[in-house]
């Protein structure tokens, strides 16, 4: 028999574990005063983690607007960042810029040559330039002689001529900066950009091409180099893993290594967000870092595309849903619902309301999926007010804010009995779960347990607040039930704040 110490009220077996069952007052005390002494930092640890940590996330090839089926990188990212800096780790979000690939290389040859009478769907760089990389695409497919033009473009960017570096550069520029804009809309910054280009310019390519070819895995096959993988997990056609062309220069994943070989002396833990589609090319880069006697490797959290229901997406055939439009369908869909609930409101505030309350469904709705299963986008479900949706979380958090604004004066030296009901123990139990679900999500570079987390604390702060009075209590019990409110509007925020959600006060 174990005799219960401290909070911990009782313990008991049963079907081979052991229960421990803690003294409801105790875990009412310690939860919800810390929620209400913590506030915004209530969920982290009480000592930072000490690791370095550098995410990696959107990436995306800097010729057009970021479509639908790549918008779960950066949200993904981004919320993933949110989570571990909650959850103690020094954090630091990052941009990798492809100014040097084919397809950059395509689009900077088609502004320079070719003449776009389509105006653009938007008046923004990313639109207006992805015209001229489509057309690229298209007179290429059609007059396969010029191909040769972009080959000598390519070979002249990698070899630092100093007019195509300058013209790529600006192309990129003023299309990472429009696709910079729909992120910063969806609460998406990133602390900062690396561009392809630097391992080219400052030689780092060619060091590692060097100590590639040095190496007892390297073969040469008509003037190309390539390592041999088939002793590291990779089969079949796969096994050759070239690393240069044959006209010596080098390819996006050479270059992809010089970049690992600089996160890796900037952090402690590199993380990277990449669709399936990356997989192997994972394989090799981590294959090729360990014949090169690099002891550390990136961690890779790999999501499924978005699809429509008529299939896939391409920016190079035309056929996509921009991730534009999705923000700009959102806010509309969600103003349409606060104008016919809140009337009193001025336009302005109608407006801002929507916008807080549009964006939080988009990001919630594709955070709540685990990355690993893919998501065929319909407007009917990413657009859902009802059920599983941020608006839903949103709402608990604002009628919080309304019963603490309406109370006034109240003691926060309450007394934890008066929380008797079952209601009231759900929601304090609920409340005492958010670090661990914090600190379950980092640990596992996973999202979408926070989103169910956030999902579930909403429900019990419901059923709490219309089966229990709050503000018609009286005395030592209205106290502690304001004091839950309180709590519960932290872990209801903090929850939100982690997903990259708004936690407005009014809806």
């Amino acid at each position: 028999m174990i005799k219960p110490r401290g909070a911990v009220e009782k313990v008991d077996f049963n079907g081979g574990y052991v229960n421990f069952h803690l003294r409801f007052s105790d875990l009412a005390q310690e939860t919800v005063g810390a929620a209400l002494s913590q506030k915004q930092t209530y969920g982290r640890p009480d000592r930072p983690r000490g690791a370095k940590v550098l995410v990696e996330h959107t990436s995306v090839n800097p010729t057009g607007p970021i479509h639908v089926g790549r918008a779960r990188n950066p949200m993904i990212g981004d919320t993933l960042a949110r989570v571990l800096r909650q959850a103690g780790y020094d954090v630091t979000t990052e941009f990798y810029v492809n100014d040097v690939g084919r397809q950059v290389v395509m689009m900077t040859w088609g502004v320079k040559n070719l003449k776009v009478d389509t105006e653009p769907e938007k008046d923004k760089d990313d639109y207006r330039y992805v015209l001229y990389y489509q057309k690229a695409n298209k007179l290429l497919e059609e007059q396969p002689d010029r191909e040769k033009e972009v080959g000598t473009m390519l070979y002249k960017l990698e070899h630092g001529d100093p007019e195509t570096v300058k013209a790529t550069h600006e192309v990129c520029e003023s299309v990472l900066k429009a696709i910079m804009q729909t992120l910063n809309q969806l609460n998406i910054e990133v602390d900062g950009f690396t561009w392809e280009s630097k391992f080219v310019e400052n030689k780092s390519v060619d060091k590692i091409i060097e100590r590639l070819k040095g190496s007892e895995y390297c073969h040469e096959q008509d003037g190309a180099y390539y390592l041999e993988l088939e002793g590291f997990g990779i089969a079949g056609r796969e096994t050759k893993w070239f690393f240069t062309r044959s006209d010596g220069t080098s390819v996006y994943t050479t270059r992809d290594l010089a970049y690992h070989m600089d996160k890796f002396t900037r952090t402690d833990i590199a993380i990277n967000i990449l669709g399936e589609d990356h997989k192997l090319a994972m394989q090799e880069l981590a294959a090729a870092l360990t014949i090169m006697g690099e002891p550390k490797k990136p961690e890779i959290v790999y999501y499924a595309f978005v699809s429509l229901p008529e299939g896939r997406m391409s920016t190079r055939k035309g056929r996509v849903v921009n991730l534009d439009d999705l923000i700009d369908e959102a806010v509309d869909r969600a103003y349409e619902e606060v104008k016919k609930r809140r009337e009193d409101l001025s336009e302005e505030r109608m407006r801002e309301i929507a916008r807080i309350v549009g964006i939080g469904a988009l990001r919630y709705n594709i955070v709540r999926v685990q990355a690993e299963k893919q998501i065929v986008f319909k407007w009917e479900d990413a657009l859902n007010f009802e059920g599983s949706s941020a608006p839903f979380i949103q709402y608990a958090h604002a009628r919080a804010c309304s019963i603490l604004n309406k109370a006034g004066s109240w003691s926060r030296e309450f007394d934890p009995s008066h929380l008797a009901t079952d209601y009231e123990k759900d929601l304090v139990k609920s409340i005492a779960g958010f670090p661990s679900v914090l600190a379950d999500c980092a640990e596992n570079r996973r999202t979408h347990p926070l989103a169910v987390y956030a999902q579930d604390l909403a429900a019990q702060f419901n059923q709490f607040y219309r089966y229990v009075p709050v503000l018609k209590a009286e005395g030592g019990a209205r106290d502690a039930r304001l004091a839950l409110v309180e709590a519960s509007m932290w872990a209801l925020r903090n929850s939100l704040n982690s997903l990259g959600v708004e936690a407005p006060e009014e809806m």
